[in-house]
């Protein structure tokens, strides 16, 4: 069964995440899939716009902790592939909306701010994990640090706390946060605006809202690389296991 379903109608492709099983997780067969049907999208020149959403009630809980234990070995972990998605949203000639009805944590939410448009319901919760486990949000920051309020990034990368939808509107995570009913009538406004616009225009607005164009690809390489060395390191194996067992990391202090 495919991770990932694409259906375009209107001027609109869907990227559908299906892997509800493991909450959408970014497994290496998610990314690639994922980024198959945005190379689609992009060369399909009926499509004006691309709406990223998802099945089941996550819209992505992270890296595949499974798969990238596994992979341990490998030194080929799941977030290897995650720069090249990431920078597939960020530099694609269509417009990218995020639709998100659920919770997303850490490499997630390098997706949602890798969008062009983002929107979330208000009960939506979010959380940069990656410190509970070991390990930095480090490719990730490619594409949240440009959205983020820098004392809320401060925050929330250090402290892994989970915040809401509200929040995450007001911090410059999505565009909006709606009540959950009105989630797909806000999503559908954005992309009746969107196809009204000319491809080429379209294209060239996304071209001049990019953040540093010319060292943007530099430096997801060097995150990528860092990403993988944390995964790697004995804090990010203890951590990953710890969450996979259901206990604190041994980092964490005990009661005395």
């Amino acid at each position: 069964m495919p991770f990932v379903r694409f259906e375009t109608g209107r001027g609109v492709a869907t990227l559908t995440l299906d892997s509800p099983a493991n909450r959408n997780a970014l497994s290496t067969a998610l990314i690639e899939e994922l980024l198959a049907a945005l190379a689609a999208a992009d060369a399909d020149n009926s499509v004006r716009a691309v709406v990223l959403t998802h099945t089941g009630p996550v819209f992505s809980s992270g890296a595949d902790l499974k798969e990238t234990a596994a992979a341990a070995a490998s030194g080929k972990p799941p977030v290897s592939r995650l720069g090249d998605l990431l920078t597939a949203i960020w530099h694609g000639r269509k417009p990218v909306v995020a639709r998100v009805a659920g919770p997303a944590r850490a490499g997630g939410l390098g997706l949602i701010a890798a969008a062009d448009i983002a929107v979330c319901t208000t009960t939506a919760t979010f959380a940069f994990t990656e410190v509970r486990i070991g390990v930095a949000p480090a490719v990730i920051s490619t594409t949240v640090l440009p959205r983020l309020a820098p004392r809320a990034a401060a925050e929330l990368y250090l402290t892994g706390a989970t915040f809401d939808g509200v929040r995450a509107e007001r911090i410059g995570l999505v565009s909006a946060a709606v009540e959950p009913e009105r989630l797909d009538e806000v999503v559908e406004g954005y992309l009746r605006d969107l196809v009204r616009g000319a491809p080429g225009a379209l294209a060239g607005a996304k071209e001049l809202l990019r953040r540093r164009p010319e060292g943007f690809q530099d430096e997801v390489r060097a995150m990528t690389a860092l990403s993988v060395a944390y995964f790697g390191s004995a804090e990010g194996r203890e951590g990953i296991m710890a969450f996979r067992e259901k206990r604190d990391p041994e980092w964490v202090p005990r009661d005395t």
